[in-house]
C-alpha cells in the first residue's frame, strides 16, 4: 500500500513536469529563390499588337488556329504565359464575358481571387488583372482591349502540379512581367 502511494505521487509529479513545455509548430517561411533582374525589351511580332517582354522569356508560336496567339516560355521557372489575340468584331460583350469567366473557373482550387482594373487612356488600353491564390492551375490572368478593334488575354501556367507554396516565388516574378506587358501594350 505504501509503494502504491509512491507510485501514484510519482505519476502525478511526472504529469505536472511533462506538461510544462508545449510543442510549437515551425513558423511559415517562403523559399528564398533568386531570379535575374528583369530586362524588358519591345518585341515586334507580325501581329496587330506589340509589348515589352522580359529577356528571360522565349517567344514560342502557339499551336492554335491563330498566328497571333503566342506563348512566353520561362525555361528557368518552368512556366509560361499563354497569350491569345482576337479581333473585336461586334463581339466585345462575349469576349469580356469569356475573359471574366475564365478566372472564376479556378474557384474550386483557389483560396482567393483578386482583380485589379487597368486603364491607360493615352494608349487606349483597358483591362483587368487577376491574381489567384491557392493551388489553382493558373496563378494569374489578364485581359486587355482597346474596346473597338483588339482583345488580348493572358494566363500563366506552370509545368508542375500546382502547389502554391512551392511556385509562389516564380509566380510573383511572372506576374510582374504580366503587369509590364499590360502597361507596354501598343495596338497597331
Amino acid at each position: 500500500m505504501r509503494y502504491l502511494g509512491y507510485v501514484v505521487l510519482f505519476i502525478i509529479f511526472g504529469f505536472m513536469v511533462s506538461c510544462g513545455n508545449e510543442v510549437q509548430p515551425k513558423p511559415k517561411a517562403m523559399l528564398a529563390l533568386n531570379y535575374p533582374k528583369p530586362e524588358y525589351r519591345p518585341i515586334n511580332l507580325d501581329c496587330p499588337y506589340t509589348f515589352e517582354k522580359n529577356q528571360l522569356a522565349e517567344v514560342v508560336p502557339s499551336k492554335s488556329r491563330n498566328g497571333c496567339w503566342i506563348n512566353l516560355d520561362y525555361p528557368l521557372l518552368k512556366g509560361s504565359i499563354f497569350i491569345t489575340y482576337q479581333p473585336v468584331t461586334n463581339n466585345l460583350d462575349s469576349l469580356l464575358r469569356d475573359a471574366q469567366k475564365l478566372p472564376l473557373e479556378h474557384t474550386i482550387k483557389a483560396d482567393a481571387i483578386e482583380g485589379d482594373i487597368y486603364t491607360n487612356d493615352l494608349h487606349k488600353a483597358y483591362g483587368m488583372f487577376y491574381e489567384l491564390q491557392g493551388d489553382a492551375a493558373s496563378q494569374a490572368q489578364f485581359y486587355i482591349t482597346d474596346s473597338t478593334k483588339h482583345f488580348l488575354t493572358g494566363s500563366v501556367y506552370f509545368n508542375t502540379q500546382p502547389n502554391y507554396d512551392s511556385i509562389y516565388p516564380a509566380a510573383k516574378y511572372i506576374m510582374q512581367d504580366m503587369r509590364r506587358l499590360m502597361e507596354s501594350i501598343r495596338w497597331q
